[in-house]
């Protein structure tokens, strides 16, 4: 379980195969192989752990529902340790479980903010609710709009600065987890048919 809340912007050194290498000079010396890492918001087992450098094994579902897939040596990935007993949520739970992945509509500066629209898939729009939560990239937002074919959240300057989100362009592929208690509440309901 996470919070949603970066840690560190580490950097990837190499992937190949079903196995990924990251720098996370911040995190990697409280961090021991088997614990879990958030790696853009999908979590990760460490499978090897030496100095600065942590290493994923990655399953084959795991690249085909992420952006894990686009990455290359030098890019940047948000990273969360997992939320421990004592820990502060600063966010809101997130599991590390990636819904889908979804694009960069519109990315557009607003005073010292910025607003960004990502498409939203048809089949996920249910989950979506102004003022709720959604995790992006393993970011916790608040959803400021939601339309039609997309949702809208804002950035501030320090979530810009301090997550991979500060290199994104549009078209950029996005992980995103919707929020577990509207998956839970869509589990406990009876079914419905659509309206007429």
């Amino acid at each position: 379980m996470f919070t949603g809340l970066v840690e560190e912007v580490g950097t990837v050194l190499w992937i190949g195969g079903t196995q990924l290498r990251i720098a996370a000079p911040r995190i990697a010396k409280e961090i021991r192989a088997g614990d879990s890492v958030a790696v853009n918001g999908c979590c990760l087992t460490v499978s090897a752990h030496r100095g600065d450098q942590l290493t994923f094994d990655l399953l084959g579902e795991t690249l085909d529902r992420t952006n894990l897939k686009t990455l290359r040596p030098e890019s940047p990935v948000n990273l969360e340790r997992a939320l421990t007993a004592d820990g502060h949520i600063g966010g809101h739970f997130v599991q590390g479980h990636i819904d889908c992945t979804a694009r960069i509509l519109a990315l557009e500066k607003s005073g010292a903010d910025h607003r960004l629209e990502i498409e939203l898939p048809t089949e996920f729009a249910h989950y979506v609710t102004s003022k709720g939560s959604i995790a992006i990239n393993g970011i916790s937002f608040t959803v400021a709009e939601v339309l039609p074919k997309s949702f809208a959240v804002w950035i501030i300057p320090h979530t810009k600065r301090h997550t991979n989100l500060e290199r994104a362009q549009v078209g950029d592929s996005l992980n995103i987890e919707f929020d577990i208690l509207a998956k839970y509440i869509e589990r406990m309901l009876p079914p419905h048919a659509p309206p007429d």
